[in-house]
Parts: C-alpha cells; sequence; structure tokens
C-alpha cells in the first residue's frame, strides 16, 4: 500500500442506511477506489456508545457490509473490514486516551448534542472521537471523507497526531478531510434545516436505501415544499431546493435542467417523477443488495480477509506507538 495516499472512513451499523449515506458518502467511495489506498470500515464499537439490541447490531453490521458491496465498493481494491474485528482500535484509543484533555471531549458540538437526549452520558460517548482518532491513525491515513459535522472529530484527530508526534517523534500521519466532488448535502424531508438521519423521530422525514419502492414514493408526496408555489432552485425554498438535490443525485441533470422542466408544472408532478427518479436509480442497489445478503460465505470472506489485510496495517503502527511510549515488546 506504499505508492498511493490512504484514505479511511467508517460507518456505523445502527440501523440501516438513508439516501443521504448514499448520495453523500456510499457514491464518492466507489470513485476513491481507483485513485487511492482506501480503507472501508463498519465502526460497530461506536455504534455501541449508544444501547443496542445484540441481533440487530449483528443484522445491521452484515447490512452495511452487503450495502458497501452492493453499491460497488471492490474488495480487491479496498479493505472492508469490521472495526471490533482488528483490536487495534481499541489499544491505540487507549494510548491516546492518555493524552486526550478532558474539557477538549466535554466541548464536542455532538457530545453536547447527544448528551442532551440521554438522561444517563456513558464515558464511551464522551470518548468517541477519541477512538475515531484512533480508527484513522492506525492506518496512517492522509484522507478522510466526511461532512460538515464530523468537521471538530478530525481536529481533535489531527491535535492528537501532532501531539504524540511531538512528545514521542514523528509517528502518524496527519489526516485532512476529503472534501466530496460530488453528492450535496441531503436534509431532512419534514425539516430541510436539519441533515437527513435515520435517527429522526419522524419515519417521513428520511428514505432508507432498503427502504421499499411504495415507501419511497409515499414520503417523497409528503416531503415539505413551501407555500409559494413558484419553482425555484434557492435558499428561500429550503424544502424543494432539497428534492430537487436529490433529484439531480439520481437523474444526473444539473439543478437549472430541473427548474426549467418543472417551471410551469408544479410540485404534485415533480413530486410524481421525483419518485420514480429515486425509485429506479435505487432498484439495482436494491436487487444486488439481496443477492450479496443472502450470500452468508461470501460476506464471510469478505470480512475475514479485509480483517486480516487492515490488522497487519494497524498492528505495524500499534508497535511503533507501544515501542515509544515505552511498552516491552512481547
Amino acid at each position: 500500500m506504499e505508492d498511493k495516499k490512504i484514505v479511511y472512513s467508517g460507518i456505523q451499523p445502527s440501523g440501516s442506511l438513508t439516501i443521504g449515506n448514499y448520495i453523500g458518502a456510499l457514491k464518492n467511495f466507489i470513485g476513491l477506489q481507483d485513485e487511492y489506498n482506501c480503507l472501508y470500515c463498519i465502526v460497530d464499537m461506536h455504534a455501541i456508545t449508544v444501547a443496542q439490541e445484540p441481533k440487530d447490531l449483528r443484522k445491521n453490521t452484515l447490512d452495511v457490509l452487503a450495502l458497501y458491496l452492493a453499491a460497488g465498493l471492490d474488495p480487491k481494491k479496498s479493505i472492508i473490514y469490521i472495526q471490533s474485528h482488528v483490536p487495534a482500535h481499541a489499544e491505540l484509543g487507549w494510548v491516546l486516551n492518555t493524552m486526550t484533555g478532558l474539557g477538549q471531549l466535554q466541548r464536542m458540538t455532538q457530545f453536547k448534542d447527544k448528551a442532551k437526549k440521554y438522561t444517563d452520558v456513558q464515558a464511551g460517548l464522551l470518548n468517541y472521537p477519541v477512538l475515531m482518532a484512533a480508527d484513522i491513525l492506525l492506518y496512517q491515513s492522509s484522507f478522510v471523507p466526511v461532512g460538515e459535522d464530523q468537521k471538530q472529530h478530525i481536529e481533535i484527530t489531527r491535535d492528537l497526531a501532532q501531539r504524540f508526534n511531538s512528545r514521542y517523534s514523528e509517528t502518524f500521519t496527519i489526516p485532512e478531510i476529503l472534501t466530496p466532488k460530488v453528492g450535496a448535502r441531503i436534509m431532512s424531508l419534514k425539516d430541510p434545516s436539519s441533515k437527513m438521519s435515520k435517527s429522526d423521530t419522524n419515519k417521513d422525514a428520511f428514505i432508507l436505501i432498503l427502504d421499499s419502492e411504495d415507501d419511497t414514493r409515499k414520503k417523497i408526496k409528503r416531503a415539505v415544499t413551501d407555500s409559494s408555489g413558484e419553482f425555484r432552485y434557492s435558499d428561500e425554498q429550503a424544502g424543494l431546493k432539497n428534492l430537487i438535490n436529490i433529484h439531480a443525485s439520481f437523474s444526473g441533470m444539473s439543478p437549472e435542467e430541473i427548474v426549467k422542466k418543472y417551471e410551469n408544472l408544479g410540485y404534485g408532478e415533480f413530486k410524481e417523477d421525483l419518485g420514480e427518479v429515486v425509485v429506479e436509480g435505487l432498484r439495482p442497489l436494491r436487487e444486488r443488495f439481496k443477492e450479496i445478503r443472502e450470500d452468508k460465505a461470501y460476506l464471510e470472506s469478505v470480512y475475514k480477509e479485509g480483517a486480516e489485510k487492515a490488522s497487519y496495517l494497524a498492528n505495524k503502527t500499534l508497535r511503533k506507538v507501544y515501542k515509544k511510549v515505552g511498552f516491552i515488546p512481547r
């Protein structure tokens, strides 16, 4: 893996993925495989920072793996693995925990937001960014494709890498954010001021990649537009703008072309067509997912081989770290 720069990305298996995950992340992952050495991780250790039903976590982990493969990730080109299969993540996480300020973790926006939702906040939720830093730094990653909401996590990762490097000598590559070339940020269908999220309490606010075709159409029909009745692509009409972005992502048309096509036809016809555009766009992925998901032996071979390759790289970094902090080699 010496010749190309390394890209690292992880997705949590806490339920099925939305079309926002597909447009904003998965679709972009495919193109990165030829340009970089890519590691795509299913971060099950992160998922348990919030209580999970064990059987659901197992199912969701394999669902995400099958979605990765159905979307076009190639285990011959990329390393695709499950986080808990590589113990070095937790081991490096512990070392980095001993160098992370409590105040820095308590100031994290995501921690503050999530802590408001729970009466009983666990230490894992607070330490989440340290484990994420370990995920990234273990592989000497140059780039991490993340959205705005994860920016702070990359900053803390960079801080920890620089802190370790200056205390113990050059050890970690300092990672940078990789901004996706395509794919607008997809917002909630019910509240276009917030990002589409599978944890939304209103099931009509998001479309899951694995929703049925009927549910997909229904959710688009119920999506908010606005009361002006005009067909424009503007921030003043955030609901409509979001739907136009979804259309553009699946149809390949530009927002301007979409506005031109529908400006005299109204929202109803646009939503009707958008439902079909999304259903048709997802159909090959949904069909491929079903095939792959039923092939237990294939999924197992992918995650076993992925864990072996990931462990080889992770342990190279961990051995250096352990030596530098003063641990006696095994």
